[in-house]
């Protein structure tokens, strides 16, 4: 396999002195070259806009630019927290909330030279959903923070309403019922904006492909530098649409970094979860062992609001746990006596990551230096493939809709038979998993020996030094955190001498999800890196 597949895939698997020349860990094309040298495919032809739009034409042919311009103070930029204070005041409606997000993504994500194609289908029920809420609202008490605010799904997350198709023509027709976790954030006062589009099969496909394509939703682009930075991958839409203001949040899914690196990348809060604190029932699996779905969002507060609405048990998946500590008390957060591990290697070479642990001094923390263990991930590569192997035709017998396909072997003559709009990159990473042998038995000493790898990755340092947690950038350790089973969360730290955002990403062991809050919220308060991309303001 090519050095450049793997540090395409899994930037995570290799120590942070390999990482060093990389600009941006998901870039599968130097960023010298120029835009049309990147991209083979830009626009889909897939998706069709009339349809799109046709369910709420009347209702944005009323919502002028004027009532645009009048609510946009209480939405652009405002955490759900901040939202649900003006509807209660009586200053802005849950329909006026959806209306606002829907006049964005039609005036900046297809088809005009802002466009992101970041969204692949919109809920046609939305707005009739919104004005149900307005109803509620006026008898109800107590509600969870999530009720009523806009979420949008990666396209590999099933949704009723909406074909669920990873990005794939394969699955343009995959019509399914709601995931776990989106029973969960209906259960929970949610509305389903709609889905995003992503690198496509959650980016195990194509091999040497740019991140965020998708044959049904064409190339995502970064609203920071539109067809110069990269998007991140796999998550890429769910990320790119909250960082442009096209929605409020955003679901994403991980393997090995695919919330961490689009996250990062463009300017956003992402959460990876410890696997099982979230239900990956009804989600396109890559691997049973490490996927999980998480929240994207662009506050810390955003992010904890949206990850407890998806929490609880699902009985049909077998990692799967209930999430006990889902109150997360932001009031009265301090850094002091933190102690947190930085890589002495980043500190000499990333100016940003040295400012963002200078501000966790200031903040109270205590910071140490220290060395990467010289742990290699072999075979992880061979893990996906067994794992999707078998996860796959696992998901379309239980979770699918019907779509003929019951295997990986499937998809692959089904893309073969008209290659060009199906796979314009090739599908390297599917006929890898086709020549796939090794036994059940293999598999799980393969598991075992990974998982004692990572999490002996983060905890020598951690118990030399007495750690509570461990700082990194975008998604350059994730690969271990994912063997590993060790949550973590990316917060904006700034951006480089090109524009481009960076993340600094906190690790901490299994299920201390609220550790990772609290850091991450004192964080965001004590340096304020973010900023919104200038053209989609």
């Amino acid at each position: 396999m090519k050095r450049l597949l793997l540090l395409l895939l899994l930037p995570a698997l290799f120590s942070c002195g390999n990482n060093k020349n990389s600009k941006e860990e998901d870039t599968a094309i130097p960023d010298s070259l120029k835009t049309e040298e990147k991209f083979k495919v830009l626009d889909s032809e897939n998706i069709s806009l009339d349809s799109i739009w046709a369910p709420f034409e009347s209702d944005l042919a009323e919502f002028s630019e004027e009532k645009y311009e009048a609510v946009k103070p209480l939405i652009f930029d405002k955490n759900i927290p901040e939202i649900q204070e003006a509807i209660k005041n009586g200053e802005l409606t849950y329909e006026e909330l959806s209306l606002f997000y829907l006049y964005r993504i039609k005036e900046f994500d297809r088809e005009n030279e802002l466009s992101l194609n970041s969204v692949i289908s919109l809920n046609p029920n939305l707005l009739e959903e919104a004005r149900q809420k307005d109803e509620e609202l006026k008898d109800s008490e107590e509600n969870h923070l999530i009720t009523g605010i806009p979420v949008l799904l990666k396209d590999n997350i099933n949704t009723q309403n909406m074909a669920t198709t990873a990005g794939a023509i394969a699955l343009e027709d995959n019509q399914t019922d709601d995931a776990f976790i989106v029973q969960q954030l209906k259960e929970n006062g949610a509305l389903i904006l709609g889905k995003a589009n992503l690198s496509e099969w959650a980016y195990f496909f194509c091999g040497e492909c740019p991140s965020g394509y998708s044959a049904i939703g064409g190339q995502t682009l970064n609203p920071y530098g539109r067809k110069i930075f990269d998007t991140g991958g796999s998550s890429s839409g769910s990320a790119v649409a909250v960082a442009a203001n096209l929605a409020p949040v955003a679901i994403g899914s991980e393997t090995s970094g695919s919330i961490l690196s689009p996250s990062s990348q463009n300017s956003v809060v992402g959460l990876k979860p410890t696997i099982g604190n979230l239900s990956r029932g009804g989600i396109v699996p890559i691997s049973s062992y490490l996927d999980t779905p998480g929240p994207i969002t662009k506050s810390v507060v955003d992010n904890a609001i949206l990850y407890s609405a998806m929490t609880g048990l699902d009985p049909e998946d077998a990692l799967s746990v209930e999430v006990e500590n889902t109150e997360f008390n932001f009031e009265n957060t301090s850094l002091e006596g933190k102690r947190f591990g930085a890589f002495k290697q980043l500190m000499e070479e990333d100016s940003l990551y040295k400012r963002a642990v200078n501000d966790l001094k200031n903040a109270g923390a205590e910071i140490v230096e220290f060395e990467a263990e010289d742990i290699q991930l072999e075979d992880f590569l061979r893990l996906l493939s067994l794992d999707m192997k078998n996860d796959l035709p696992e998901y379309f017998e239980n979770y699918g809709g019907e779509t003929g396909f019951t295997s990986v072997d499937d998809i692959v003559k089904f893309n073969m038979e008209d290659s060009i709009p199906r796979m314009p990159y090739g599908q390297a990473l599917f006929e890898g998993i086709l020549q796939e042998t090794a036994d059940s038995t293999y598999l799980a000493s393969l598991k075992s020996d990974l998982s004692e790898k990572g999490k002996a990755y983060f905890d020598a340092p951690m118990q030399e030094h007495n750690l509570d947690g461990i700082l990194s950038i975008n998604n350059y350790h994730a690969g271990f955190a994912a063997v590993a089973h060790y949550p973590a969360i990316t917060v904006p730290m700034g951006y480089d001498d090109e524009g481009a955002p960076k993340g600094l990403t906190f690790f901490a062991k299994s299920s201390e999800e609220d550790k990772l809050y609290q850091w991450a919220y004192a964080y965001e308060q004590a340096s304020n890196r973010r900023q919104s991309p200038k053209n989609y303001e």
